[in-house]
């Protein structure tokens, strides 16, 4: 069976929208987490729910960064939760964070967006606080990692080998060469395979507009990609397929209000991987991945629908006008 990592980076804004840095921690966990509305909240108790009510796992790539600033228990109040419904909870890291280490006690006062800006050793560094700042806060020692803004490089995975992580998820091929990830691996790296002593399992990708590639994320792809996606890996007979989501997802750009269009999606998405056959859900813990074989070329994305990717251009254009206001704007 193909197995379906339904992966979401669970992480408190740095910048919060409409809010002064990242604003109190109630207000960022509310509205980066919790994701609470007057309708109702859409965060990752929601997105549990979701996945429970379908008979899914899901993956969430917590961020404990924000601990420097407001200490271990944002991050338990967080990782507790997630780890009691039996979900997974691996290891994200957004490095603007260090802007809060007044100390320098990680890698000596050095800040960066991306982890990619920082030494080797830096980076070590970094990562091994992080992770024993995760599993502080109740999580299990994480098996799997992705940067934050995907802002990895090839010394991100030697340092991931040498703490005992075994697994990565930095590499977006759709965004190779425009994004800000440096692993050396590039579009044409589909499939999960060892790269620096890690097994780097790329986010999903489909054929797009003049030969583009498209991210597999819940807000990127329309509900159509992503079930045509994963029939597609299925068909192909890939081992398995990461998908991409957020805690605060499911909201508004000013993460106010509840985005319907994304809401309906993820929950039509689930529904429609829990009647598919020849594939099911799986964890980096409980499901290692497996590697693409040696011979052979990489299998390819799914062909490129110009019904679909029409499709998803007006849904995009109909969601952006709706919920990229502001409601100071008067939305």
């Amino acid at each position: 069976m193909t197995v379906v990592y339904i992966t979401i980076d669970t992480e408190y804004a740095f910048r919060l929208p409409g809010a002064d840095g990242p604003a109190t921690r109630a207000e960022n966990f509310a509205r980066s987490i919790a994701c609470d509305t007057p309708r109702g909240a859409v965060g990752t108790s929601h997105q549990m729910d979701v996945l429970d009510a379908n008979g899914l796992k899901g993956v969430f790539f917590v961020d404990p960064m924000p601990a420097l600033l407001w200490g271990t228990e944002a991050i338990a109040d967080v990782v507790v939760p997630i780890v009691a419904r039996g979900h997974d909870v691996q290891l994200h890291c957004h490095t603007e964070w260090l802007e809060y280490d007044r100390g320098g006690d990680i890698c000596g006062g050095r800040t960066g967006r991306n982890l990619k800006d920082f030494s080797p050793g830096d980076q070590l560094r970094i990562l091994a606080w992080a992770r024993a700042t995760l599993m502080a806060a109740g999580a299990p020692p994480p098996v799997a990692f992705r940067a934050g803004n995907y802002g990895a490089s090839d010394s991100t995975l030697d340092a991931l080998a040498t703490l005992g992580l075994r697994y990565d998820s930095s590499h977006c091929p759709a965004l190779s060469g425009v994004g800000a990830c440096a692993i050396s691996l590039g579009r044409e790296a589909l499939e999960p395979q060892l790269h620096h002593g890690v097994v780097e399992m790329p986010a999903a990708c489909i054929a797009s507009f003049r030969g583009r590639l498209r991210h597999g994320q819940i807000t990127a792809l329309s509900l159509r990609e992503l079930l045509a996606a994963v029939r597609h890996a299925r068909d192909e007979g890939l081992p398995s397929v990461t998908l991409v989501s957020h805690s605060f997802e499911l909201l508004s750009r000013d993460r106010r209000r509840i985005n319907r269009l994304v809401a309906r999606r993820f929950a039509r998405f689930c529904k429609g991987i829990a009647g598919m056959e020849g594939v099911r859900t799986g964890t980096f813990s409980a499901d290692p991945p497996a590697t693409a074989p040696d011979q052979g070329p990489s299998a390819a994305p799914l062909p490129h629908g110009r019904l679909r990717g029409a499709a998803r251009v007006v849904e995009q254009v109909l969601a952006n006008a709706v919920y990229s206001r502001s409601l100071r704007a008067g939305a």
